[in-house]
């Protein structure tokens, strides 16, 4: 896992030194330890503000070198606008804005949480410090000469609030959660010579550090499970197939677990319908999906979920060699039904339904949530803002949409119908893998959907969202960890005993 920043927390002392970090509201009013901290540099902060428009609005700062009268080597004021209006989300942004403005060369900083008019819960303290992990994240594991303009601040920071120790108690939840974000991250970012589908495996294997027991089931395994259309997608591959089955049991034995599933295709050429070279260094990040699921999986665990959970991810290369799979081909999925192969750059879908049928066979799940970057169809109707969320089951999509706003990483539902099922029918075989160049999108979620039969599904379409999206207060990384708060978000709001 990267290297993250240490944070802690304290009561506030008499007067901290280095970079010292205070909270400001609309009028640049502060709460009464920052005032009190602030009183021997008099109207120092009053002159400062209005000779740089500084009203205390969200987003905006103001920061001081060396401020005369104080201890402190820098003094950084972060606008929060109105406090009371603060929600969740709105700490961890703040959190991620106070990163940004860390120098490289920092080495310590302490940050003063309070407000105004309203109490710092413990809760938003942790959503801030989780803020302040995730902008601190940055990969450069190969880079063998780092540029001092290219550095990141890993500093240890303090964190002084009223009730320290609740905060504390707050942050071993959350920071659980900000370590997933980090393993789907590094995931991602990895190049595909290094995550081959058996490194993948090996490096999921390490959840059982943190009590999730995981099963990787190899290509002989795979045969013999009849998984014929997700082995189809990896033999042209030098590189064997993997698929990984990861269980954290926190509830009842006798209770039904929910399942999350991801695509894992750590590097896709688009097989013998080979894509265009440019852009094709991207396809590292084709198993975003499978990266969120691990990730997830990872934060359950290290917050002890009271949920019995189970993560799934194929793991394949699409590679196009004399043994790769041709179009016209057409393969047997586990369920039975046969795959006519029309493009085998549609080869996402073809690992997903295998690894759905397995998942709710064997597993009975009360729900299953599959996360792929599927189809660049989603990015030309939702961008690179939301993420396209396909479901045959009105509740647990409300839900996944509310965790969406609430964690902003937002979903859009899409539609659904057998109008365009029937669009993937094949002369030859159960169903072809795409449905022509018009709905690409839904025409995928449709393929997927015949293997989920009646239990409640989701299908989120991460295209957009998984790599390369725009950077954030709290994200400057290529590869996002998307949906790994979203995911934790659900559980801990609806799937908890």
């Amino acid at each position: 896992m990267s290297e993250s920043i240490k944070i802690n927390f304290a009561k506030l002392p008499a007067a901290p030194e280095g970079i010292v970090i205070l909270l400001a509201g609309e009028g640049v009013t502060l709460g009464p330890s920052a005032e009190a901290l602030l009183a021997p540099a008099g109207d120092l902060l009053t002159r400062a503000a209005a000779a740089e428009r500084f009203e205390g609005k969200a987003g905006s700062a103001l920061d001081l070198v060396a401020p005369a009268g104080l201890k402190a080597s820098r003094l950084i004021v972060a606008g929060v606008g109105k406090p009371g209006e603060m929600k969740p989300f709105d700490w961890l942004k703040l959190g991620g804005a106070v990163m940004g403005r860390l120098p490289a060369s920092a080495r310590e900083a302490a940050v003063v949480l309070e407000l105004p008019s309203a109490t710092v819960s413990p809760e938003a303290a942790a959503e801030f410090a989780l803020g302040l992990r995730l902008r601190a994240y940055s990969f450069d594991r190969y880079k063998t000469k780092k540029k001092p303009e290219d550095q990141t601040a890993k500093p240890k920071v303090t964190l002084y609030i009223s009730d320290d120790s609740a905060a504390k108690r707050a942050w071993r939840k959350k920071e659980g959660i900000g370590e997933g974000v980090t393993i789907a991250r590094d995931l991602v970012n990895e190049p595909a010579n290094v995550l081959t589908p058996p490194e993948f495996a090996r490096r999921a294997e390490a959840l059982e550090k943190v009590g999730v027991d995981v099963e990787v089931l190899g290509e002989k395994e795979l045969r013999k499970l009849g998984m014929r259309a997700l082995l189809g997608v990896g033999q042209g591959s030098a590189q064997e197939s993997r698929v990984v089955v990861m269980r954290w049991d926190g509830a009842k034995s006798d209770a039904a677990p929910v399942a999350f599933i991801g695509k894992g295709v750590v590097f896709d050429t688009g097989g013998i319908s080979i894509k265009q070279a440019a852009g094709m260094e991207d396809m590292k990040g084709d198993m975003a999906g499978a990266a969120c699921v691990v990730g997830l999986m990872h934060a359950l665990a290290s917050r002890k979920a009271k949920v019995n959970a189970v993560g799934l991810i194929g793991i394949v290369e699409n590679m196009p060699d004399g043994n790769a799979q041709r179009p016209g081909d057409i393969v047997t999925s586990m369920s039975g039904q046969t795959i006519e192969i029309i493009n085998t750059d549609a080869e996402g879908r073809l690992v997903l339904g295998d690894v759905l049928w397995y998942a709710k066979e064997r597993f009975k799940p009360q729900f299953m949530v599959d996360l792929a970057t599927l189809t660049g169809a989603i990015m030309v109707a939702l961008g690179t803002e939301n993420a396209g969320l396909f479901s045959n089951d009105d509740t647990l999509s409300v839900r996944l949409t509310e965790s969406g706003l609430a964690t902003g990483e937002k979903v859009w539902r899409m539609p659904l119908s057998p109008d365009y099922d029937k669009l993937i029918d094949s002369r030859f075989a159960d169903m072809k893998n795409t449905g022509g160049r018009f709905g690409g999108s839904i025409t995928a979620a449709q393929f997927l959907q015949r293997f989920v039969g009646e239990v409640p599904w989701a299908h989120l379409d991460i295209a957009g969202t998984g790599m390369s999206s725009p950077a954030s207060e709290f994200n400057r990384s290529w590869g996002s960890g998307w949906g790994v708060r979203l995911l934790d978000r659900l559980v801990a709001d609806h799937y908890e005993s």
